[in-house]
């Protein structure tokens, strides 16, 4: 009874909160010349380099020396894949000839703000790397949002301008709302994001890679995929009444406790949707029809929370096992420069 009150407090949240970013939205389209002037004046670069996204993020959260330039708060954990041996698209990878295989995993919020409020609602990431018997890595890399914000980098980039502070130490709301208004590719993620509760837990929260990727069988045509992690414990978000009693640091403590509940473990049931020709390769932003049929890939479990494993790791998706390859995505191809210079600088004390 008390988790069907629960349901429908957070359904009829995100109806209130659905309603009211169309009214925002409808009355920023209907208001014309002035919104389309702010969305136009911003300067964004013609072409977005990956350390303009670094110099941005400080722009935005402050100087942190020595954390990640995003997803600064995290937990490493350490865990289990194992594949699912009757996935017939890809028995013949390495990825899925064992039993069970090591996995690293970072659970992580969005932002670069080490010191982020974890009641917050917002982006939530998982970085996942697992360890192939013949030491090659395979990595699984994604966040809470089912798709991305923004069509390319340049438009990420654009509207992450808008969020910068003004003088008054707050970004301008109407200069946000007025890039979303004139960027349709802004919009299903804006909705996301108005709508979704923060999560009672990083175990409780549905991931999604929000890239195409591709697996090339060693006979037959190449398979085109997109892939999402199911949690096993439900997806569960927190409740206004529940956020206002919870201290601002809690969801590495709630996932120890989790995973310490032997009853209960703590799993993720890894997904391949197999998307067809017309479906988009470079657009995250956009998804594909829910027709399409999606394929059991596995299961990740996490055995320990905490400690400094995680580290010396980037968690990089572009880098995977034999067979496995990226799409020409934009954004996808920009996380491996990214990440690269956000190591560097965190390694050097930067």
């Amino acid at each position: 009874m008390q988790q069907h009150m629960q349901q429908n407090i957070r359904n009829k949240t995100k109806r209130v909160a659905s309603a009211s970013f169309f009214i925002g939205l409808s009355a920023l389209l209907s208001s014309g010349l002035a919104n389309a002037t702010a969305a136009n004046n911003l300067q964004v670069p013609e072409k977005v380099t990956a350390n303009d996204f670094i110099q941005l993020f400080e722009k935005l959260s402050g100087s942190h020396p020595g954390f990640r330039k995003a997803h600064a708060r995290g937990v490493c954990a350490i865990g289990t894949f194992e594949p699912n041996q009757d996935a017939t698209e890809f028995a013949d990878s390495a990825l899925f000839a064992s039993a069970s295989l090591p996995t690293l995993m970072r659970f992580s919020l969005g932002g670069a703000n080490p010191n982020a409020d974890e009641r917050v609602p917002g982006v939530r990431g998982l970085g996942i790397q697992i360890t192939l018997p013949d030491g090659s890595k395979h990595g699984i890399t994604g966040n809470s949002n089912p798709v991305f914000g923004g069509k390319d980098p340049e438009t990420f980039f654009g509207f992450l301008s808008t969020l910068v502070p003004d003088e008054s130490g707050r970004p301008d709301m109407a200069k946000v709302g007025a890039f979303i208004a004139a960027n349709p590719s802004m919009q299903a993620n804006a909705m996301w994001s108005r709508s979704t509760p923060a999560p009672a837990s990083w175990a409780n929260t549905p991931y999604f890679g929000l890239h195409t990727f591709f697996y090339q069988p060693s006979a037959g045509e190449q398979i085109k995929y997109r892939w999402e992690l199911s949690p096993d414990l439900g997806n569960i978000g927190l409740t206004p009444e529940q956020t206002a009693k919870m201290p601002a640091a809690f969801l590495e403590d709630k996932l120890k406790a989790q995973v310490a509940d032997i009853a209960t473990p703590v799993s993720f049931t890894l997904h391949a949707t197999i998307g067809e020709e017309e479906d988009t390769n470079i657009d995250p932003s956009t998804s594909w029809p829910d027709t399409r049929p999606k394929v059991v890939m596995g299961k990740i479990t996490v055995n320990e929370v905490g400690g400094d494993a995680c580290k010396n790791t980037n968690f990089d998706p572009n880098l995977l096992s034999k067979g496995f390859t990226p799409s020409d995505d934009p954004i996808l191809r920009m996380r491996s420069p990214a990440y690269g210079i956000s190591f560097g600088k965190r390694m050097t004390g930067q």
